[in-house]
């Protein structure tokens, strides 16, 4: 049996209603998938919950750094709630890796200061309780990023600390005093 084919076009009207449609749909992939993928623009917030506002950053792993490479190890004995703190002085997107260990559990809170601001508008990144932390820093903005450790026991506790980043001095908050230390850049 042969289908009955209507060879007309379609109406204006049918016409106008599906340019409507993909007008619409264009524009809701445009917002919630291509401005964020392609451009960093997230009007929607789309981008973040899809995870598609990385697509959008630089891919190129290398980035140029304008200080000399630098290498520290400190460590600081802390006797029964005692506190010190610790900081490197860094240039927005310096980077450092670093690893502390300790001989027992003390609290920390790694933060940063963005420079000339104060401690008021400091950003806290992590804290915990722990022996031990290794890993890699991204400097989100300049000033000054470490570390504040507390023994929170009653025994006595060394922390040690080896670093190595693109950094230009470091600073220890300890006994209600400031000390600045000078660590030298690898030879150039």
């Amino acid at each position: 049996m042969a289908e009955n084919v209507s060879s007309e076009p379609p109406s204006p009207k049918n016409i106008i209603i599906a340019s409507g449609v993909a007008l619409l749909v264009a524009l809701v992939v445009l917002f919630v998938a291509i401005l964020p993928a392609e451009f960093g623009t997230d009007p929607l917030g789309t981008g973040e919950l899809l995870g598609l506002n990385a697509l959008s950053r630089d891919q190129n792993p290398f980035e140029e750094q304008l200080e000399g490479h630098r290498t520290d190890y400190v460590e600081f004995v802390l006797e029964a709630f005692q506190s010190v703190e610790y900081k490197y002085l860094m240039d927005l997107d310096s980077s450092m890796v670093f690893s502390w260990v300790a001989d027992d559990e003390l609290y920390y809170d790694m933060h940063a200061e963005p420079a000339a601001l104060g401690p008021e508008y400091a950003e806290s990144f992590e804290q915990g309780t722990a022996d031990r932390q290794m890993g890699s820093f991204h400097a989100p903005f300049a000033g000054i990023h470490g570390w504040f450790w507390e023994n929170r026991s009653l025994n006595t506790i060394t922390v040690r600390l080896h670093s190595s980043g693109f950094y230009q001095s470091s600073t220890v908050f300890r006994d209600g005093g400031t000390f600045d230390r000078v660590i030298d850049p690898l030879a150039e």
